[in-house]
């Protein structure tokens, strides 16, 4: 909707009317932030410096460490920001998208589709010019499976999205480690597969809060499209293989530093996710209210204490 529509007011001619509409530079500042969704960028830059300490040993090359930072950053970014031009249609009937900068008009969809190619490209640049073509390659490929195969083609088409869509929301690990040692190790895919795996726990709490919300944009998430007993079924299955790559990656590390810091850390800390996945499951079972967003906090909680235990045992 045009901005220059409106009636002006008495004594206000139609330029003014529109410079009085225009968003301000600390709006379209925060506006182009929040296609980036900073939230997801954290928590993928929380999996990032550990995985790279462990390839290196300790901490490795500063300069290194802060290209792969910034450059996974905004590949993260431009995959977000693709993703609000793609779904533009229907974060304008979700409540909790409604307020996005398309669907607010605060943005054009031309302005989000340049700003998501020129992080695009700064991102492969950087990586290209200071890590070498594995992790430029992955990047490059995290992007486009993110926007294209999950965004694209099965968000809209299948209740499995979320598992296949994991496979990007993972990558940052395999990244990470191919930038340091220019391969990818059976540790590195072991806590590819630890945050592989806990994506279906950490997302399916938010997917039954906002169940209503996915139905009525006509996205078959799950617990749109299944009953509760089958999404209880793989919130359990999946917090079990989330644990069980847990505890792989220490026999799998301990000849590059994982040790009983790691090993102990993910005993208890996995243990207690358990038992918040079984609490939402049994009230589902129960029929007491869920607190469904309770298992989705405790999943962001142990995803950073893990991988803050890696960090610790590749300096200890």
């Amino acid at each position: 909707m045009s901005m220059i529509t409106e009636r002006p007011a008495e004594g206000q001619s139609p330029g003014q009317l529109e410079k009085a509409s225009r968003p301000s530079a600390r709006a379209l500042f925060g506006a182009y932030l929040s296609l980036t969704k900073p939230q997801i960028v954290e928590l993928l830059l929380v999996t990032t410096i550990p995985a790279m300490m462990l390839a290196a040993g300790g901490w490795p090359d500063l300069g290194l460490l802060a290209v792969v930072l910034v450059g996974g950053a905004l590949a993260a970014g431009a995959a977000t920001t693709f993703n609000c031009y793609i779904d533009r249609d229907i974060d304008e009937v979700m409540r909790r998208t409604k307020r996005r900068p398309l669907p607010q008009h605060t943005l054009t969809p031309r302005a989000v589709l340049v700003f998501g190619t020129v992080l695009t490209v700064v991102s492969l640049v950087l990586m290209a010019t200071f890590t070498n073509w594995l992790a430029t390659a992955m990047t490059a490929a995290s992007i486009f499976y993110y926007d294209v195969i999950y965004t694209i083609w099965l968000k809209r088409r299948t209740p499995t999205n979320t598992f296949w869509g994991g496979i990007c929301g993972a990558a940052p690990v395999l990244i990470a480690w191919a930038a340091v040692t220019g391969s990818v190790g059976p540790v590195a895919w072991a806590l590819f597969a630890v945050v592989f795996f806990w994506q279906m726990p950490h997302f399916y709490p938010l997917a039954i809060k906002y169940k209503d919300d996915y139905a009525r944009a006509g996205i078959p998430m799950l617990p749109v499209v299944r009953s509760a007993r089958r999404v209880n079924t793989e919130i359990l299955l999946f917090t079990v293989l989330t644990l069980v790559s847990s505890f792989a990656a220490w026999p799998l590390g301990t000849d590059i530093g994982v040790g009983p810091i790691y090993g102990i850390t993910a005993i208890v800390s996995g243990a207690f996710f358990l038992l918040e996945a079984l609490r939402l499951v049994g009230r589902s079972r129960r029929g007491e209210p869920l607190k469904a967003m309770r298992l989705f906090h405790w999943s962001i909680t142990y995803l950073t204490i893990l991988f803050i235990a890696v960090a610790v045992d590749a300096l200890v």
